[in-house]
């Protein structure tokens, strides 16, 4: 059984950034990918940056140049730095963990605007 919590959104302007977070708990010593969903209003959750155990990270094609993906394997921790951002990334993000089975967080909330 595992549980993960997203922290760090909120509202940024155009050009800003911001660093998300995600703490898995409970039975976590099997999980080894984790990574990052996200959906906008009236669109699919889609894909976007991965992470394995062994220390493997991969950022969508799209959002390579200003998204990083980053692993903490001793605080069982996942973070999400978002550069340049635009009024496109205005979505839910959702953190996730496979040990195999896929877990999911609540979401956090990013908005870009003004």
């Amino acid at each position: 059984q595992v549980q993960l919590v997203e922290s760090g959104g909120g509202l940024v302007e155009p050009g800003g950034s911001l660093r998300l977070f995600c703490a898995a708990t409970g039975t976590t010593f099997g999980i080894d990918e984790m990574g990052w969903y996200r959906q906008a209003p009236g669109k699919e959750r889609e894909l976007v940056a991965t992470s394995t155990k062994g220390g493997n990270t991969h950022v969508v094609h799209s959002l390579k140049d200003r998204f990083t993906i980053s692993r903490d394997n001793a605080k069982t921790t996942v973070s999400l730095q978002m550069n340049s951002l635009k009024p496109d990334d205005t979505a839910l993000y959702y953190c996730y963990a496979e040990d195999p089975y896929k877990y999911w967080g609540e979401g956090t909330q990013v908005t870009v605007s003004s």
